[in-house]
């Protein structure tokens, strides 16, 4: 079945309705709209009596944008108190679901890049969208450390436990993480501990993704490969050598976690290759299903728009393919 391209915010999706496994690559750009598209309108809460731990955090949310050309967005989201999902629903379901772990190196999250302009790509192939907008580290919630995951872990649970509200298969719902969004994206992957205490009978379901993608993902937190900024912001200025292990995924147990895929530059110099490349060890030493794309060229961040003309830009057509390999997508 040949489909008709448009292009979304720079980046090209399928416009007629996309069967379960449709490529769709950012490669084929034909024209930039005059106008970003709009926000989807569909946001859920996660914590319906507040997050916890908040009792003495101050900070106040802003989202600034940064964007000055009107065809797309490029904001973020920092000192974000009330977690939410932001939902784009495809026009024909099928049947899969992602959640979306934008990066920002734990200062704040990214709300386009590696957020709704991933799921335009995604949701235009049939896959429901759920982008997280998550609390930070450094923003004095009592959980330190463990907030965003908190964030993280619910959204999951969330998400599955009203599947059928959102016409998903609870067994298809994966994650994808970029940057320091992959290093949280893949504490969740790994991670077996409940960081909050149950809120209500969503939180009965699994927290566990059912395929993992990591985008450019901040793995390590030791030198010489640790994205700094991330480091500090997660774990302080001063991380003893115990914390340093603890926070690296590299050193975690992954046996048994879902397929995973990684994805990255090799002249990400932001986030050194070696993050990936490490990680792809220790997945493939625990028998976790994996494949890793590993491209010439990309830099660090590049999401959906910033790869036109570059090797990296069929990484979505990649993440696909593998997820109807696993399970995710339907064959």
């Amino acid at each position: 079945m040949t489909l008709d391209r448009r292009t979304l915010l720079g980046v090209a999706a399928f416009a007629s309705a996309a069967p379960a496994l449709t490529p769709v690559s950012a490669s084929a750009q034909t024209r930039t709209p005059a106008v970003a598209p709009p926000d989807p309108t569909e946001v859920v809460r996660l914590w319906p009596n507040g997050a916890p731990g908040g009792e003495t955090v101050t900070v106040t949310p802003i989202v600034p944008e940064r964007s000055t050309d009107p065809a797309f967005h490029d904001r973020f989201a920092q000192y974000t108190t009330d977690p939410i999902l932001t939902v784009m629903r495809p026009a024909t379901p099928n049947g899969a679901a992602l959640l979306l772990i934008p990066g920002g190196g734990y200062r704040w999250a990214v709300v386009d890049k590696e957020g709704l302009d991933v799921a335009r790509v995604f949701a235009a192939a049939g896959v429901t969208c759920f982008v997280l907008r998550y609390r930070l580290p450094a923003d004095g919630w009592t959980a330190g450390p463990n907030a965003p995951l908190q964030d993280a872990q619910r959204a999951m649970r969330l998400i599955r436990a009203h599947a059928a509200d959102y016409g998903i298969d609870p067994a298809r719902i994966a994650s994808l993480g970029g940057s320091a969004g992959g290093h949280l994206a893949g504490l969740l992957a790994a991670r077996r501990d409940a960081t909050y205490d149950a809120v209500d009978a969503a939180d009965a379901a699994s927290f566990r993704p059912d395929l993992n993608v990591l985008l450019y993902p901040v793995v390590t937190m030791a030198d010489p490969f640790a994205h700094a900024g991330s480091r500090e912001l997660l774990l302080g200025a001063s991380p003893t050598p115990e914390q340093i292990a603890a926070w690296s995924l590299e050193q975690m147990d992954w046996s048994g976690v879902a397929p995973t895929v990684l994805i990255h530059a090799l002249d990400d110099t932001s986030v050194p290759v070696e993050n990936s490349l490490n990680l792809l060890a220790t997945l493939r030493a625990a028998a976790v299903m994996t494949e890793a794309h590993l491209f010439q060229e990309g830099g660090h961040g590049f999401a959906i728009r910033l790869i036109a003309g570059k090797p990296a830009a069929v990484w979505p057509e990649l993440v696909q393919a593998f997820g109807s390999r696993n399970g995710w997508l339907a064959s």
